[in-house]
């Protein structure tokens, strides 16, 4: 079995990536998480660029990583000038990473147009470069900027260029697609040139690919194939431009799929989900639902054809099982839903075997997305519509009236808006009248609503907002046009979308609202913390 290298370059090239930005702990924080997952190595920045970045290599020597080697990056030598004066060169050395990447020109035309040496002059600045660090005790790995359009270019120089790394003493020679234009089957055909050329030299080859065609991943698979023992990417396939190889992607293709091939030590797999959601969060940017392997839409069936079939053979529409990337089928619920979808989504409330019933809940369905519902990211309202349509839905408050005020306050020529809102329940016959004040209508009115039904329902102060969303249904109706507000709830254990449909916003927020405390209760009497009530059923027999 192959081992294959992952090396993560989510700190470096991944922070390029347009609104991509790490603190100093969050870079030290996803450093710990890579490693404990069994990254090879990790590329913690440019030491001369910024003082982060300086910061980080002295503190990450603090770390005790388990596995995982920490690569300081930089470029090669400046031109006139000896390694050893090189500033760049010194802070390399200094950072004391046990492993420096250094970035060299390989195209011919970068090295006369934009960097404005000649060709022998680059040979020596990479050759000096290499050498030096490697007399400081450091491990080299070359990345060869540019190498598939220098090789296109010219075969030759683009050979003597790596041929000059591997001499003065690098461990690897990293192939990059600088400009991510390249395809498989180049990939595949001058890796093996490039294996060749350095065949004397026993220095192995990595694969370095950018996003820029859509086939980052695919190309990195076809470099291995082709012998290269070393993938460099970033986690979520953050990057510049279109973004580096999704290393995700990169470890589950190979762990999973290709035999004889062994990475991240052979283990860790069902940790990539929650190791690339850990990176969309620290880096504060919103999750791509799409993404494969462990993206909240990866094992999403929708479907009718498709959940009744994958509640006989869940491998009839997925290629692999969820859990072993650490995701989790899901199935969605809409218009295109068939029986399976409602059966599969009713299971844990045993109605599924009452098919008017579930012919029921599909209709309502049916209708509510008609008028602009959408249950994939409100799975507690769905819970609470199949509540209602089956007849045991009881409520734990009821809802009088409610009103919201805004008004203007005016003071020193400054304006300051400030949303009142009043709220009247009734809970257990007892009528509750509380005012409440928010930054805006869902703010105040969250407020009046909790305080009128504090020291009823003493969890819901458990309970947060941790998303709020707003979208226009039917555009062409301009200003009467109805809107959709879902809301993604949270407490210590749980994350829940709820929705409410209105013309009016004020209107959908508080259905979304209202259902979003409804689900938190039925919730908590689930689990024993609320005490358990009589269903609307056996209440209305009595």
């Amino acid at each position: 079995m192959r081992k294959i290298e992952i090396y993560d370059t989510t700190l470096r090239d991944g922070a390029q990536g347009e609104g991509v930005s790490f603190s100093l702990q969050d870079k030290l924080s996803i450093t710990q998480r890579l490693d404990e997952i069994g990254v090879d190595f990790i590329e913690g920045g440019y030491p001369l660029s910024n003082e982060k970045d300086a910061e980080y290599f002295r503190r990450v020597q603090d770390l005790q990583l388990k596995h995982a080697k920490v690569c300081a990056f930089g470029m090669t030598r400046r031109k006139g000038i000896n390694a050893a004066d090189d500033p760049g060169m010194q802070a390399l050395v200094n950072s004391g990473a046990p492993v420096v990447t250094i970035v060299g020109k390989t195209h011919d035309f970068h090295v006369t147009d934009v960097l404005r040496v000649t060709l022998e002059e680059n040979l020596a600045m990479i050759a000096d470069s290499v050498a030096y660090i490697v007399s400081e005790g450091c491990e080299v790995i070359y990345d060869a900027e540019h190498f598939f359009d220098g090789w296109k270019a010219n075969p030759e120089y683009a050979a003597e260029t790596i041929r000059a790394a591997a001499k003065a003493g690098a461990r690897m020679v990293v192939m990059c697609d600088t400009n991510g234009g390249s395809l498989p089957e180049e990939i595949a055909e001058y890796a093996s040139k490039a294996i060749a050329a350095l065949a004397e030299f026993h220095v192995p080859v990595g694969i370095h690919t950018h996003n820029d065609g859509d086939l980052a991943v695919a190309n990195s698979l076809a470099a291995v194939d082709a012998g290269a023992v070393q993938v460099q990417g970033t986690i979520n396939g953050f990057g510049e431009r279109c973004g580096n190889a999704d290393l995700v992607s990169v470890i589950a293709n190979l762990g999973l799929k290709r035999k004889g091939y062994e990475v991240i030590g052979g283990a860790g797999y069902q940790h990539l989900t929650e190791l690339s959601r850990f990176v969309y969060d620290t880096a504060n940017v919103n999750r791509r639902n799409n993404q494969p392997f462990v993206g909240q839409s990866a094992f999403a069936h929708k479907g009718g054809m498709h959940v009744h079939a994958i509640n006989r053979a869940a491998s009839s529409y997925e290629h692999i099982d969820p859990q072993s990337v650490g995701n989790e089928r899901r199935v969605l619920v809409s218009e295109l839903s068939g029986r399976s979808n409602i059966v599969a989504l009713t299971t844990k409330h045993n109605l599924q075997d009452d098919r008017e019933l579930m012919d029921k809940i599909l209709a309502e369905v049916v209708a509510k997305e008609n008028q602009g519902f959408q249950f994939e990211a409100a799975e507690a309202s769905f819970d609470l519509l199949v509540k209602r349509v089956a007849g045991v839905f009881l409520p734990h408050f009821e809802i009088l009236k409610y009103h919201v005020e805004v008004e203007d306050l005016v003071e020193h020529q400054m304006v300051d808006l400030v949303t009142e809102a009043t709220v009247k329940v009734s809970v257990d016959g007892e009528i509750r009248y509380e005012v409440g004040e928010g930054d805006g209508p869902v703010q105040a009115l969250d407020v009046a609503l909790r305080k009128s039904l504090n020291g009823c329902f003493p969890t819901l102060e458990e309970m947060h907002l941790v998303d709020y969303k707003v979208r226009v249904v039917n555009q062409e109706a301009g200003t009467a046009a109805r809107i959709r507000v879902t809301i993604e709830s949270a407490d210590e254990n749980d994350v829940w979308g709820t929705i409410g449909v209105s013309e009016n916003i004020i209107q959908a927020s508080w259905n979304a609202l209202v259902d979003a405390i409804e689900y938190k209760l039925y919730k908590d009497e689930q689990r024993g913390k609320l005490p358990a009530r009589a269903s609307a059923q056996s209440t209305a027999a009595k």
